[in-house]
């Protein structure tokens, strides 16, 4: 089953950070993550995963009256703001949780677990 893995991070630590270059703190959890996504390749259950870009540079699209608006970010004061993607595929629901601790562990972020719905989808 396929499981949609969301990173967030702090709104107010992700606009502090203006460098181009990471913290130490930062390069040493992006590497622990990078070795646990290693296993899982060679598991079979990572799938795919990507950083994403800041609030400020997305928009959304919603339907009004007068059709489809897209409006520019960001959209409201967050203490959290959505940081990253990862899609595993995994035997079940525990596996996820366990994949999605050590993430916590390695990046100290909070995770949120979605099942993806496809063929072997339940609720």
């Amino acid at each position: 089953m396929k499981y949609l893995l969301l990173s967030y991070t702090p709104a107010a630590a992700w606009d502090a950070d203006t460098s181009d270059t990471p913290s130490a703190e930062a390069l040493a959890a992006f590497a622990a993550y990078q070795k646990f996504e290693q296993e899982l390749i060679e598991t079979g259950e990572f799938v795919t995963s990507e950083g994403l870009g800041h609030p400020a540079v997305s928009f959304t699209v919603r339907k009004t009256e007068n059709g489809a608006v897209a409006t520019d970010g960001p959209f409201a004061e967050l203490k959290e703001v959505l940081a990253s993607f990862a899609v595993i595929d995994v035997a079940g629901h525990e596996r996820a949780m366990e994949i999605a601790g050590r993430i916590v562990d390695a990046l100290g972020e909070p995770i949120e677990i979605r099942p993806i719905m496809g063929d072997d989808f339940t609720a």
